[in-house]
């Protein structure tokens, strides 16, 4: 009977031992959860197709539009056009529209974003950094942010032009 409980008690041990360490790293690497409505929103520092590093902060006192996607995401596609649409009514407002690509390489991102003809920034998550920090699991997602860097409101799915306008209306009207 001894010997058959010395691995039972091993597996046990180390489920501890993992759960802690789970516990431990989520404290200490930041697993703070995902921001929701009226918390700040995480900062980030992300290559631009321009070349040049973007953080949330650049956009201090605008409102913005944080659109995670991927060329591959066929919803994420169907609403670039309304992106675009809504960045050329919005952008001399204080409002900034930032496309966050998901873990796909310069080459493609650049493609994609002139077959789609958009030009509102966009920056490329390649690590997934600011996917893990906003929490992002269905694509695509879109955040609003106010001019104080509050997350206003989320969005999971695909916008359209109307939901998308009426939700930058609140921003802006803040």
């Amino acid at each position: 009977m001894g010997k058959a409980r010395k691995p039972i008690q091993i597996v046990i041990l180390f489920l501890i031992v993992l759960v802690g360490g789970y516990a431990i790293g989520s404290s200490v690497f930041g697993g703070g959860g995902v921001p929701e409505e009226g918390s700040n929103a995480p900062s980030f520092e992300l290559l631009g197709l321009d070349g040049k590093t973007h953080t949330l902060e650049e956009y201090e006192g605008k409102a913005v539009v944080l659109n995670f996607w991927g060329s591959w995401c066929a919803p994420c596609v169907k609403e670039m056009p309304a992106l675009q649409t809504q960045w050329e009514k919005w952008k001399d407002q204080d409002v900034v529209i930032v496309g966050v690509n998901v873990g796909e390489d310069q080459m493609t991102v650049e493609n994609f974003v002139k077959q789609v003809a958009i030009d509102f920034p966009i920056v490329m998550d390649p690590g997934r950094d600011a996917v893990r920090s906003y929490g992002i699991s269905p694509l695509p997602t879109t955040f609003f942010i106010n001019a104080k860097g509050k997350v206003d409101s989320i969005h999971i799915g695909q916008l359209d032009l109307n939901s998308l306008d009426s939700e930058i209306g609140k921003l802006v009207s803040r």
